[in-house]
Protein backbone atom coordinates (compact mmCIF):
# COMPACT_ATOMS: atom_id res chain seq x y z
CA UNK A 1 0.00 0.00 0.00
CA UNK A 2 2.74 2.49 0.71
CA UNK A 3 4.39 1.76 -2.71
CA UNK A 4 0.84 2.36 -4.11
CA UNK A 5 0.45 5.77 -2.57
CA UNK A 6 4.16 6.84 -3.56
CA UNK A 7 3.68 5.99 -7.05
CA UNK A 8 0.16 7.56 -7.15
CA UNK A 9 1.72 11.13 -6.09
CA UNK A 10 4.54 10.94 -8.20
CA UNK A 11 2.02 10.84 -10.82
CA UNK A 12 -0.64 13.53 -9.37
CA UNK A 13 2.37 16.29 -8.42
CA UNK A 14 4.47 15.48 -11.93
CA UNK A 15 1.09 16.05 -13.77
CA UNK A 16 0.08 19.29 -11.43
CA UNK A 17 3.45 20.42 -11.99
CA UNK A 18 3.70 20.53 -15.44
CA UNK A 19 0.14 21.78 -15.57
CA UNK A 20 1.29 24.73 -13.91
CA UNK A 21 4.29 25.57 -16.05
CA UNK A 22 2.45 25.19 -19.09
CA UNK A 23 -0.68 27.63 -18.10
CA UNK A 24 0.94 29.66 -15.87
CA UNK A 25 4.86 29.88 -17.02
CA UNK A 26 4.10 29.34 -20.83
CA UNK A 27 5.85 26.05 -21.24
CA UNK A 28 3.71 24.91 -23.69
CA UNK A 29 6.25 21.96 -25.24
CA UNK A 30 5.68 20.54 -21.53
CA UNK A 31 3.19 18.26 -22.19
CA UNK A 32 4.49 16.68 -25.65
CA UNK A 33 8.16 16.46 -24.11
CA UNK A 34 6.69 14.47 -20.99
CA UNK A 35 4.79 11.88 -23.28
CA UNK A 36 6.84 11.57 -26.70
CA UNK A 37 10.04 13.43 -26.00
CA UNK A 38 13.02 11.78 -26.16
CA UNK A 39 16.64 11.92 -24.59
CA UNK A 40 18.49 12.03 -28.47
CA UNK A 41 16.30 14.50 -29.89
CA UNK A 42 18.75 17.44 -30.39
CA UNK A 43 15.53 19.60 -29.75
CA UNK A 44 14.26 18.11 -26.51
CA UNK A 45 15.81 20.67 -23.71
CA UNK A 46 15.56 18.67 -21.41
CA UNK A 47 17.42 15.29 -22.40
CA UNK A 48 15.11 13.29 -20.91
CA UNK A 49 13.31 9.94 -22.14
CA UNK A 50 9.27 10.78 -21.92
CA UNK A 51 6.94 8.14 -20.94
CA UNK A 52 6.50 5.92 -24.34
CA UNK A 53 10.46 5.93 -24.54
CA UNK A 54 10.68 5.07 -21.14
CA UNK A 55 8.27 2.39 -21.23
CA UNK A 56 10.66 0.55 -24.14
CA UNK A 57 13.86 1.65 -21.88
CA UNK A 58 12.08 -0.32 -19.07
CA UNK A 59 11.19 -3.55 -21.30
CA UNK A 60 14.43 -3.34 -23.08
CA UNK A 61 16.33 -3.36 -19.36
CA UNK A 62 13.56 -6.70 -18.58
CA UNK A 63 15.00 -8.32 -21.71
CA UNK A 64 18.48 -7.56 -20.77
CA UNK A 65 18.00 -9.11 -17.31
CA UNK A 66 16.38 -12.28 -19.22
CA UNK A 67 19.86 -13.56 -20.00
CA UNK A 68 21.53 -12.87 -16.43
CA UNK A 69 18.75 -14.29 -14.72
CA UNK A 70 18.75 -17.20 -16.63
CA UNK A 71 22.06 -17.58 -16.16
CA UNK A 72 22.45 -16.59 -12.32
CA UNK A 73 19.26 -19.00 -11.38
CA UNK A 74 20.59 -21.32 -13.78
CA UNK A 75 24.04 -22.05 -11.41
CA UNK A 76 21.77 -21.40 -8.06
CA UNK A 77 19.59 -24.40 -9.29
CA UNK A 78 22.70 -26.34 -9.47
CA UNK A 79 23.93 -25.32 -6.36
CA UNK A 80 20.33 -25.94 -4.80
CA UNK A 81 20.38 -30.07 -6.23
CA UNK A 82 24.30 -30.16 -4.83
CA UNK A 83 23.42 -28.95 -1.26
CA UNK A 84 25.55 -25.96 -1.88
CA UNK A 85 22.68 -23.53 -0.71
CA UNK A 86 21.98 -25.95 2.67
CA UNK A 87 26.05 -25.79 2.95
CA UNK A 88 25.86 -21.77 2.93
CA UNK A 89 22.91 -21.69 5.07
CA UNK A 90 24.55 -23.87 7.87
CA UNK A 91 27.61 -21.79 7.61
CA UNK A 92 25.74 -18.18 7.73
CA UNK A 93 22.85 -19.51 9.93
CA UNK A 94 23.77 -18.69 13.41
CA UNK A 95 23.87 -14.79 12.11
CA UNK A 96 21.16 -14.84 10.19
CA UNK A 97 19.04 -16.95 12.44
CA UNK A 98 19.35 -14.33 14.66
CA UNK A 99 18.63 -11.41 12.25
CA UNK A 100 15.95 -13.32 10.24
CA UNK A 101 14.48 -15.43 13.19
CA UNK A 102 10.99 -16.24 11.15
CA UNK A 103 13.19 -17.79 8.48
CA UNK A 104 14.06 -21.91 9.45
CA UNK A 105 16.94 -22.82 9.47
CA UNK A 106 18.04 -24.55 6.61
CA UNK A 107 15.73 -23.22 4.79
CA UNK A 108 16.69 -22.12 1.04
CA UNK A 109 16.16 -18.56 1.40
CA UNK A 110 19.61 -18.12 3.69
CA UNK A 111 21.24 -19.09 1.03
CA UNK A 112 19.74 -17.02 -1.70
CA UNK A 113 19.61 -14.20 1.16
CA UNK A 114 23.66 -15.01 1.25
CA UNK A 115 24.41 -15.53 -2.59
CA UNK A 116 22.80 -11.90 -2.77
CA UNK A 117 24.83 -10.32 -0.25
CA UNK A 118 27.95 -11.83 -1.55
CA UNK A 119 27.04 -10.51 -5.31
CA UNK A 120 26.22 -6.88 -3.40
CA UNK A 121 29.46 -7.09 -1.63
CA UNK A 122 31.32 -7.43 -5.33
CA UNK A 123 29.68 -4.70 -6.96
CA UNK A 124 27.82 -6.90 -9.48
CA UNK A 125 24.52 -5.81 -9.98
CA UNK A 126 23.35 -8.05 -12.15
CA UNK A 127 24.06 -11.10 -9.83
CA UNK A 128 23.01 -9.85 -7.53
CA UNK A 129 19.41 -9.06 -8.96
CA UNK A 130 18.26 -12.75 -10.17
CA UNK A 131 19.44 -13.95 -6.14
CA UNK A 132 17.54 -11.19 -4.49
CA UNK A 133 14.50 -11.79 -6.55
CA UNK A 134 14.77 -15.73 -5.60
CA UNK A 135 15.44 -14.41 -2.04
CA UNK A 136 12.21 -12.56 -2.05
CA UNK A 137 10.47 -15.68 -3.40
CA UNK A 138 11.68 -18.07 -0.99
CA UNK A 139 10.34 -15.12 2.33
CA UNK A 140 7.02 -15.36 0.78
CA UNK A 141 6.79 -19.06 0.71
CA UNK A 142 7.14 -18.51 4.45
CA UNK A 143 5.00 -15.59 5.22
CA UNK A 144 1.82 -16.39 6.81
CA UNK A 145 0.26 -12.95 5.88
CA UNK A 146 0.74 -12.98 2.12
CA UNK A 147 -0.38 -9.08 1.41
CA UNK A 148 2.27 -7.86 3.49
CA UNK A 149 5.71 -8.14 3.87
CA UNK A 150 7.51 -10.18 6.64
CA UNK A 151 9.71 -8.82 9.40
CA UNK A 152 12.08 -10.99 7.85
CA UNK A 153 11.80 -9.41 4.10
CA UNK A 154 11.66 -5.97 5.74
CA UNK A 155 15.44 -6.51 7.17
CA UNK A 156 16.19 -8.49 3.51
CA UNK A 157 15.37 -5.33 1.96
CA UNK A 158 16.65 -2.84 3.97
CA UNK A 159 19.93 -4.42 3.96
CA UNK A 160 19.87 -5.08 -0.06
CA UNK A 161 18.90 -1.17 -0.48
CA UNK A 162 21.87 -0.41 1.99
CA UNK A 163 24.48 -2.60 -0.55
CA UNK A 164 27.51 -3.50 1.48
CA UNK A 165 29.83 -2.98 -1.16
CA UNK A 166 33.50 -3.86 -1.16
CA UNK A 167 34.21 -3.59 -4.64
CA UNK A 168 32.14 -1.06 -6.89
CA UNK A 169 32.99 -2.48 -10.19
CA UNK A 170 29.79 -1.29 -11.89
CA UNK A 171 30.51 2.06 -10.41
CA UNK A 172 33.60 1.93 -11.85
CA UNK A 173 32.35 0.61 -14.97
CA UNK A 174 29.93 3.41 -15.64
CA UNK A 175 32.43 6.34 -14.64
CA UNK A 176 35.07 4.63 -17.02
CA UNK A 177 32.38 4.59 -20.15
CA UNK A 178 32.11 8.82 -19.28
CA UNK A 179 35.79 8.95 -19.40
CA UNK A 180 36.33 10.10 -15.94
CA UNK A 181 39.56 11.41 -15.26
CA UNK A 182 39.78 8.69 -12.53
CA UNK A 183 37.53 6.18 -12.44
CA UNK A 184 38.33 4.34 -8.93
CA UNK A 185 38.62 7.07 -7.15
CA UNK A 186 35.15 6.49 -5.69
CA UNK A 187 36.17 2.97 -4.24
CA UNK A 188 37.10 3.88 -0.63
CA UNK A 189 34.10 6.55 -0.38
CA UNK A 190 32.14 3.69 -1.47
CA UNK A 191 33.19 1.20 0.49
CA UNK A 192 32.75 3.11 3.50
CA UNK A 193 29.29 4.66 2.72
CA UNK A 194 27.70 1.06 1.91
CA UNK A 195 29.72 -0.07 5.03
CA UNK A 196 27.63 2.46 7.69
CA UNK A 197 24.98 2.66 5.68
CA UNK A 198 24.48 -1.45 6.32
CA UNK A 199 25.45 -1.11 10.03
CA UNK A 200 22.39 1.77 10.15
CA UNK A 201 20.11 -0.19 8.17
CA UNK A 202 20.62 -3.37 10.47
CA UNK A 203 20.70 -1.28 13.85
CA UNK A 204 17.35 0.32 13.04
CA UNK A 205 15.20 -2.39 11.38
CA UNK A 206 16.56 -4.74 14.72
CA UNK A 207 15.30 -2.00 16.79
CA UNK A 208 11.83 -1.81 15.31
CA UNK A 209 11.75 -5.60 15.38
CA UNK A 210 12.89 -5.57 18.74
CA UNK A 211 16.15 -7.78 17.80
CA UNK A 212 18.79 -7.90 20.46
CA UNK A 213 21.58 -6.92 18.04
CA UNK A 214 23.87 -7.14 21.37
CA UNK A 215 23.53 -10.82 20.99
CA UNK A 216 27.55 -12.82 21.34
CA UNK A 217 26.95 -14.22 17.38
CA UNK A 218 25.47 -10.80 16.10
CA UNK A 219 28.47 -8.55 17.58
CA UNK A 220 31.12 -11.27 16.32
CA UNK A 221 29.88 -10.86 12.91
CA UNK A 222 29.70 -7.44 12.77
CA UNK A 223 33.85 -7.19 14.50
CA UNK A 224 34.41 -9.62 11.60
CA UNK A 225 32.75 -8.08 8.35
CA UNK A 226 34.14 -4.56 10.30
CA UNK A 227 37.69 -5.78 10.17
CA UNK A 228 37.45 -7.27 6.10
CA UNK A 229 36.35 -3.30 5.45
CA UNK A 230 39.23 -1.75 7.33
CA UNK A 231 41.94 -4.17 6.20
CA UNK A 232 40.44 -3.33 2.74
CA UNK A 233 40.72 -0.16 3.43
CA UNK A 234 44.41 0.35 4.61
CA UNK A 235 45.60 -2.36 1.32
CA UNK A 236 43.54 0.03 -1.02
CA UNK A 237 45.27 2.88 -0.02
CA UNK A 238 48.63 1.57 -0.94
CA UNK A 239 47.66 1.30 -4.62
CA UNK A 240 47.65 3.55 -7.32
CA UNK A 241 44.61 3.74 -9.76
CA UNK A 242 45.53 1.35 -12.36
CA UNK A 243 46.75 -1.23 -9.79
CA UNK A 244 43.30 -0.79 -8.12
CA UNK A 245 41.33 -0.84 -11.21
CA UNK A 246 43.21 -4.57 -12.17
CA UNK A 247 42.29 -5.49 -8.17
CA UNK A 248 39.42 -4.86 -8.45
CA UNK A 249 38.44 -6.24 -11.84
CA UNK A 250 40.19 -9.56 -10.96
CA UNK A 251 38.73 -10.24 -7.35
CA UNK A 252 35.55 -9.42 -8.43
CA UNK A 253 35.30 -11.29 -11.49
CA UNK A 254 37.52 -14.04 -10.82
CA UNK A 255 35.36 -14.96 -7.40
CA UNK A 256 32.05 -15.22 -10.00
CA UNK A 257 34.37 -17.45 -11.80
CA UNK A 258 35.34 -19.08 -8.94
CA UNK A 259 31.89 -19.51 -7.71
CA UNK A 260 30.91 -21.60 -10.90
CA UNK A 261 33.96 -23.58 -10.65
CA UNK A 262 33.19 -24.70 -7.56
CA UNK A 263 29.05 -25.41 -7.90
CA UNK A 264 29.65 -27.55 -11.21
CA UNK A 265 32.09 -29.35 -9.37
CA UNK A 266 29.63 -30.37 -6.55
CA UNK A 267 27.44 -31.04 -8.87
CA UNK A 268 29.69 -33.32 -11.00
CA UNK A 269 30.62 -35.08 -7.16
CA UNK A 270 27.17 -35.45 -6.05
CA UNK A 271 26.30 -36.88 -9.45
CA UNK A 272 23.54 -34.87 -10.53
CA UNK A 273 22.20 -34.11 -13.73
CA UNK A 274 24.05 -30.68 -13.74
CA UNK A 275 22.80 -29.60 -17.23
CA UNK A 276 19.28 -30.70 -16.21
CA UNK A 277 20.00 -28.89 -12.99
CA UNK A 278 20.65 -26.11 -15.30
CA UNK A 279 18.36 -25.26 -17.75
CA UNK A 280 15.37 -26.21 -15.12
CA UNK A 281 16.76 -23.03 -12.93
CA UNK A 282 16.65 -21.34 -16.26
CA UNK A 283 13.73 -21.27 -17.04
CA UNK A 284 12.86 -20.08 -13.69
CA UNK A 285 15.12 -16.88 -14.64
CA UNK A 286 13.15 -16.21 -17.76
CA UNK A 287 9.68 -16.46 -16.32
CA UNK A 288 10.90 -13.82 -13.45
CA UNK A 289 12.32 -11.68 -15.83
CA UNK A 290 8.82 -11.77 -17.76
CA UNK A 291 6.93 -10.96 -14.51
CA UNK A 292 8.79 -8.04 -13.15
CA UNK A 293 8.13 -6.09 -16.61
CA UNK A 294 4.88 -4.62 -15.58
CA UNK A 295 6.26 -3.27 -12.02
CA UNK A 296 9.15 -1.65 -14.10
CA UNK A 297 7.26 -0.13 -16.02
CA UNK A 298 5.31 1.56 -14.17
CA UNK A 299 8.58 2.63 -11.21
CA UNK A 300 10.22 3.81 -14.12
CA UNK A 301 7.23 6.14 -16.05
CA UNK A 302 6.36 7.69 -13.00
CA UNK A 303 10.06 8.56 -12.40
CA UNK A 304 10.40 9.99 -15.85
CA UNK A 305 7.33 11.74 -15.47
CA UNK A 306 8.73 13.74 -12.00
CA UNK A 307 11.95 14.16 -13.96
CA UNK A 308 10.75 15.53 -17.39
CA UNK A 309 7.96 17.97 -15.48
CA UNK A 310 10.61 19.61 -13.95
CA UNK A 311 9.64 18.63 -10.28
CA UNK A 312 13.04 17.34 -9.32
CA UNK A 313 14.69 20.78 -10.64
CA UNK A 314 11.83 22.77 -8.40
CA UNK A 315 12.91 20.28 -5.24
CA UNK A 316 16.88 20.09 -5.86
CA UNK A 317 16.75 23.85 -6.64
CA UNK A 318 14.49 24.63 -3.05
CA UNK A 319 17.16 22.56 -1.12
CA UNK A 320 20.38 24.11 -2.97
CA UNK A 321 18.92 27.68 -1.74
CA UNK A 322 18.09 26.71 1.25
CA UNK A 323 21.94 25.71 2.26
CA UNK A 324 22.98 28.44 0.76
CA UNK A 325 21.15 30.73 2.92
CA UNK A 326 22.69 28.72 5.74
CA UNK A 327 26.08 29.68 4.39
CA UNK A 328 26.56 25.69 3.69
CA UNK A 329 28.25 24.08 0.69
CA UNK A 330 25.11 22.78 -1.67
CA UNK A 331 27.68 20.55 -4.00
CA UNK A 332 25.48 17.42 -2.19
CA UNK A 333 22.59 18.59 -3.63
CA UNK A 334 23.03 17.24 -7.23
CA UNK A 335 23.60 14.03 -6.09
CA UNK A 336 19.81 13.62 -4.22
CA UNK A 337 17.80 12.47 -7.21
CA UNK A 338 19.92 9.37 -6.89
CA UNK A 339 19.58 9.19 -3.15
CA UNK A 340 16.17 9.67 -3.79
CA UNK A 341 15.77 7.11 -6.75
CA UNK A 342 18.38 4.30 -5.46
CA UNK A 343 15.81 2.51 -3.10
CA UNK A 344 13.24 2.32 -5.99
CA UNK A 345 14.92 1.38 -8.67
CA UNK A 346 19.05 0.93 -8.99
CA UNK A 347 19.06 1.76 -12.66
CA UNK A 348 16.93 4.35 -12.65
CA UNK A 349 19.28 6.42 -10.36
CA UNK A 350 22.27 5.25 -12.03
Amino acid sequence: MALSRIWSAFIIIAVVVAAIRCFFFGDADIFSWMVVGKASDPANPLKIDGIIETCWVAVDICLRLVGILTLFIGFMSIAERAGGIRLLARIVGPFFSKLFPQVPNGHPAMGHMIMNFSANLLGLDNAATPFGLKAMESLQEINPDKERASDSQIMFLCLHAAGLNLIPVSVIAVRASQHASNPTDIFLPCMIVTFVGTIAAMLIVSFKQKINVLQPVILIWVLCISAVVAALVLYVRTLDADSLKSFSGILSNGLILLVFLLIILGGVYKRIDVFDAFVTGAKSGFETAIRIIPYLVGILVAISMLRTSGTFDVVIQGIKSFFAMLGSDTQFVEALPTALIRPLSGGAAR
